[in-house]
């Protein structure tokens, strides 16, 4: 790294929320535009940056900075041009010249050290000469601040992220427990912190570093679907990670359900182990599920007239929508007539579409309140689409307000409609609830009020959620709520070659590779580098052509994120065919190979509950504004600013949200997607690269919901070979929840 030294003639441009700055640097009478994090440097300051030369293509040559700090400055100029700068409040050219004049080379020594001796310059009182005091005192404790982490290899977004988290308690924490920064700050995992923590000189088995690694191994454990650890497993993963022995962490366990981090529950002989939160979240979620069941339990008892006439106002519903219901569906609509919460389940063309419209249009006619909601924008969109009656997002029906829940969780949002403000509703409808993790079933019960019906729909046969929990799958599997599973495939449906073969591949038998059908085609195909090149085809020119869509719409569905058929690889081949680069295209390159494009498909990785977005008119003024982009949200990049070091993305429902580039480690391309984060969404045509795999992850449930995705077109490129091994492979990847056993443990309670 090169050292360059110099003064702050002028400061361009700088993000006051992580102290991203563009400024000029003049060092040897040579004007220098450098970049970096300077968080807290003024015009006028002198600074010794290190950091590299760089060529923009826009901009031109500039300095890079990696580290900086502020120098002396050993000149009355100096200290004259730096006070005249307005760096420090109150104080400008006129007071600045007074202030050197009267104090010399001594003058910042004043400021900071006896501030008050500046009441005897002219202009200034004794209240002003305090008010400068503190400022100087503020300035050096932020710049002492960031030089100490420097030291630890902590700058630019994270090193403003702990100064605005502990002020100057910083020290006290990096020196005595530096795991406390994965709890309190978001960004930084125990990972990052026990790098930070080594270099401070913590011990392998320190007890901070036990706590905390056992703590993260549950938090980590929350990221692939569990919502609690086996002790042993719980134990044998954090060895592993912390590379201590088991019987080390034992006894940190126990600490860690002392402290309420942690619950610990005794179950057939084996010892589980929870996240304070996760726990009280099923809990929690039990108790209100049968609350609000029991609240109609009434109806259960309904006198044979009435169930009489129930069935009769159905069946003239029937009549007035020129359709006949099966027995299954009948069945669905009055259960959802008599019980408080119903579970409606069934594969595609089944008619759970047709059975939620019978029963809107019977509520609607009681008089009764109705709101619609799905996980997704594009499932909430499809609900629309089907039904005819308004959706929305879970987030937008409860009102997201952008905050963090107090469960300490930190995957919870704080809504504005809450059991203190409860949704205004008779009957509340949710669909792909597959989907619907533990966090948000909990948020969505404590906005519904007793005596509201609760109806949930979905496909118990699809990959469960991305977040904590399998909540439909654990719903069902209580038997505690009244449940409907649709079976029958209805003859229009019956004519899509997608439906039955998803019906067939879900029960395990082989479907037919002869490419007769109209809406279902398998290439076998065994070179990549073919494949490659046939999805190109597709994507690009066959599959817009034939299902009357553009390429963007078009989705490529793949099992895995590594490999040379995994999202990563695809999409690099993929953004190279369809958005090339063009000189009137502004780009930003990330680490070696990595780059976003204006016009680039991106999808958003994890949820951000503070994300602001803002829909605008076509004058460009906004109509519409909100907080929140969620894991699997899609969208079209608007504008790359380099200057602002910012990018500007729409995504569904013209929402566009402005990143900073420090943010856009939660964006990547989505040409390709895991089929895992295709799930409530829908597409004119999907293409599905089937080559070779682990076995735990090519199995059916994967298969089904990657085919299921499809609206008019499925194209899937590989082996048959393993095609029918996934459809054999009936394993899935173990999710550890307890959601049916909470709803068991309570309804033996209330018995």
């Amino acid at each position: 790294m090169e050292t360059i030294k110099g003064y702050v003639g002028h400061i361009i441009y700088r993000n006051e929320s992580n102290g991203y700055t563009v400024l000029e640097l003049v060092t040897d009478g040579e004007e220098l535009t450098c970049v970096g994090m300077f968080r807290g440097v003024d015009e006028g300051e002198s600074l010794e940056v290190q950091g590299g030369f760089t060529e923009h293509a826009l901009y031109g040559r500039q300095f890079k900075a990696e580290a900086f700090r502020v120098t002396q400055m050993e000149d009355t100029v100096s200290v004259e041009r730096y006070l005249g700068s307005g760096a420090v409040k109150g104080v400008g050219a006129v007071l600045a010249s007074r202030i050197v004049k009267k104090f010399g080379t001594d003058t910042l020594r004043i400021m900071e050290q006896e501030p008050e001796r500046l009441a005897e310059v002219r202009g200034i009182s004794d209240r002003i000469a305090r008010e400068i005091g503190v400022q100087m005192e503020e300035k050096k404790d932020l710049r002492d601040a960031m030089l100490f982490l420097q030291k630890y290899g902590i700058s630019g977004a994270l090193a403003t992220k702990i100064y605005d988290t502990y002020g100057m308690g910083l020290y006290g924490v990096l020196r005595e427990n530096p795991y406390k920064l994965a709890e309190d700050i978001n960004g930084v995992g125990f990972k990052r912190a026990d790098e930070i923590a080594f270099k401070t000189g913590i011990h392998i088995d320190s007890e901070y570093r036990v706590r905390s690694g056992l703590f993260y191994t549950l938090q980590a454990a929350a990221g692939e679907g569990h919502s609690y650890l086996p002790e042993e497993k719980l134990l044998e993963r954090a060895a592993e990670l912390l590379g201590v022995p088991e019987e080390a962490l034992e006894g940190q366990l126990e600490n860690l359900a002392m402290e309420q981090k942690v619950i610990c529950r005794r179950e057939a002989e084996k010892k589980l182990v929870y996240a304070s939160a996760f726990y009280h979240a099923e809990m929690n979620c039990a108790r209100m599920l049968i609350d609000l069941n029991r609240a109609m339990e009434a109806g259960e008892g309904a006198l044979p007239a009435e169930e009489r006439r129930q069935l009769g106002r159905i069946r003239e519903l029937e009549k007035q929508q020129k359709i006949e219901l099966d027995e299954l569906q009948r069945e669905a609509v009055m259960q959802s007539i008599r019980h408080g919460v119903l579970i409606l389940s069934g594969g595609p063309g089944t008619g759970k579409t047709t059975t939620i419209k019978t029963m809107i249009r019977y509520f609607e006619q009681e008089g009764m309140d109705i709101l619609l909601a799905a996980p997704t924008g594009r499932a909430a969109k499809r609900m629309s689409e089907a039904t005819g009656y308004e959706a929305r997002t879970i987030h937008r029906l409860l009102e997201l307000n952008g905050g963090i829940s107090d469960d300490n969780s930190g995957r919870s949002a704080k809504f504005e409609k809450n059991a203190d403000n409860p949704l205004e509703a008779d009957v509340v409808i949710v669909d792909e609830m597959s989907m619907v993790d533990l966090f948000l079933l909990q948020s969505l019960l404590k906005a519904i009020l007793h005596g509201t019906r609760l109806i949930l729909m979905g496909d118990m046969d699809q990959l469960p959620s991305v977040g904590p929990g399998q909540v439909l799958h654990d719903l069902i599997e209580s038997g505690a709520f009244p449940t409907v599973v649709l079976k029958k495939i209805f003859r229009q449906a019956g004519e899509s070659d997608i439906v039955v073969n998803a019906h067939r591949i879900n029960e395990g038998k082989s479907i037919s590779l002869n490419n007769k059908s109209r809406d279902f085609f398998f290439l076998e195909r065994n070179d990549v580098n073919v494949i490659y090149k046939h999805i190109v085809q597709l994507v690009q020119d066959m599959l817009p052509r034939y299902v009357q869509a553009s390429p963007m719409e078009i989705q490529v569905l793949t099992p895995m994120k590594k490999g040379s058929l995994g999202v990563e690889a695809l999409n690099r081949v993929l953004q190279r065919y369809l958005n090339p680069p063009a000189p009137d295209k502004k780009e930003y390159k990330i680490g070696q190979d990595d780059l976003f494009r204006v016009g680039d498909k991106v999808m958003q990785i994890k949820n951000n509950y503070q994300l602001e977005w803002e829909v605008v008119s076509k004058y460009n003024i906004a109509v519409d504004r909100g907080t929140g982009i969620f894991n699997g949200d899609m969208g079209i990049i608007q504008d790359i600013d380099e200057f602002g070091s910012t990018m500007t993305v729409e995504f569904d429902e013209n929402r566009r949200v402005t990143y900073p580039f420090t943010g856009l480690e939660e964006l990547e391309l989505a040409y390709a997607v895991t089929i895992h984060k295709s799930q409530g969404s829908e597409y004119p045509a999907v293409v599905i690269p089937v080559l070779s795999g682990p076995r735990l992850l090519f199995n059916r449930n994967l298969l089904y919901t990657a085919v299921t995705r499809a609206k008019n077109c499925v194209t899937i490129l590989g082996s048959s070979r393993t095609l029918q091994e996934m459809i054999d492979n009936t394993g899935e990847n173990c999710r550890y929840t307890s959601l049916d056993k909470r709803i068991a443990e309570m309804m033996e309670v209330l018995r």
